[in-house]
C-alpha cells in the first residue's frame, strides 16, 4: 500500500472517544496502512466532550470560514487538527457550533438521539469533502466507519459526482453492529434530497434507522467490509445482493493482511 492514499472518514476513533468498535477500528486500519508506508488522512466530527486541550487540537484558520448548507440553512464549517501522539498520523475535526457543541455524540443524557442528528450527518460530509477539496489531496480510497459517517458515499456519487478530483477514488464502507434503537428526523429524505439527490436512490431514508441509513451507504459505495460479528442476517444478506466486492468479517488478529489484499486486490 506503499504511497497509496486513503481517507478515513469516521463517526468515532480512539484517542479522541471511548473505544468501542468503530472507534478502535477507525483508529488500528489507518495506523496499519502508515505502518505500511500509505498516506493518511483520519476525519471525525468535533464533538463537545473531545478535550481540545489534552489533545492539542488547534484550528486551520486557511481551511475553516466557508458556509455548508443544510436544509436550506447557511451553517459555518470550523476545521481544526491534531496529530496522534507517537504516530505521525493527522486527525482533522469536522466542527459547528450549532451541531458539535454538545458535550457528547449522539444522545443526551437520558439516551434520547439529538433531533438533528440526520442535519449534523449531512454536515458532516458535506464538510469533509469540501475540506479534503481544499488540501487538494486525491484520494485513491475513502473508508467510511459508523452511521454519522454514511452519508459520505451519498453526496459523493451525487453532489460531487462532477468533482474531477474524485474520478478516480473509489468508496468502501465498514458495517459494524446496530449502535442506535429508533431513527433518526422523518424528514431526513427531504433534507438530503434538497441538495439535488433523487429521493428514488434515498428510498431507505423514508424510515431513517440504523440499518436503512446504512442500507444507503452501501448502495452508493464500490466496496463493503463486514466489520463486526453483530451485523444482522438481514443487513448481510442485504450486502452479497448488493453485487458489490465484500469482505466478511475477519477477526481482529487477522485483519491486517485480509484489508490490505481486499483494497489491492477487490477495491482499487
Amino acid at each position: 500500500m506503499e504511497d497509496k492514499r486513503i481517507l478515513y472518514v469516521s463517526s468515532e476513533v480512539v484517542p479522541y472517544l471511548a473505544e468501542n468498535e468503530v472507534s478502535l477500528m477507525s483508529y488500528d486500519v489507518p495506523k496499519m496502512i502508515n505502518d505500511q508506508g500509505g498516506q493518511i488522512r483520519i476525519f471525525m466530527p468535533r464533538y463537545g466532550n473531545i478535550n481540545e486541550r489534552r489533545h492539542q487540537l488547534h484550528e486551520v484558520i486557511r481551511l475553516s470560514g466557508m458556509n455548508l448548507v443544510v436544509n436550506d440553512m447557511d451553517m459555518p464549517l470550523i476545521i481544526k487538527v491534531a496529530s496522534i501522539p507517537k504516530e505521525r498520523i493527522q486527525v482533522y475535526f469536522i466542527d459547528n457550533d450549532e451541531y458539535f457543541k454538545r458535550k457528547a455524540t449522539f444522545a443526551d443524557e437520558d439516551g434520547t438521539l439529538y433531533p438533528d442528528n440526520d442535519e449534523r450527518s449531512i454536515f458532516f460530509a458535506k464538510g469533509v469533502v469540501e475540506t479534503v477539496k481544499k488540501l487538494n489531496w486525491v484520494p485513491d480510497i475513502i473508508h467510511v466507519h459508523g452511521w454519522m459517517a454514511a452519508m459520505l458515499p451519498v453526496y459523493m456519487k451525487h453532489f460531487y459526482k462532477d468533482e474531477a478530483l474524485f474520478a478516480d477514488t473509489k468508496i468502501v464502507t465498514s458495517v459494524y453492529g446496530q449502535s442506535f434503537d429508533g431513527t433518526l428526523d422523518m424528514e431526513m429524505i427531504k433534507k438530503v434530497a434538497f441538495d439535488d439527490i433523487p429521493e428514488s436512490d434515498i428510498a431507505s431514508l423514508a424510515e431513517p434507522n440504523y440499518e436503512n441509513i446504512l442500507k444507503v451507504a452501501i448502495a452508493h459505495s464500490d466496496a463493503v467490509i463486514v466489520a463486526s460479528e453483530n451485523v444482522s442476517d438481514e443487513m448481510v444478506k442485504f450486502i452479497e445482493a448488493s453485487g458489490k466486492p465484500f469482505l466478511p468479517y475477519v477477526e481482529k488478529d487477522k485483519f491486517a493482511e485480509t484489508y490490505t489484499n481486499f483494497y489491492k486486490n477487490q477495491v482499487l
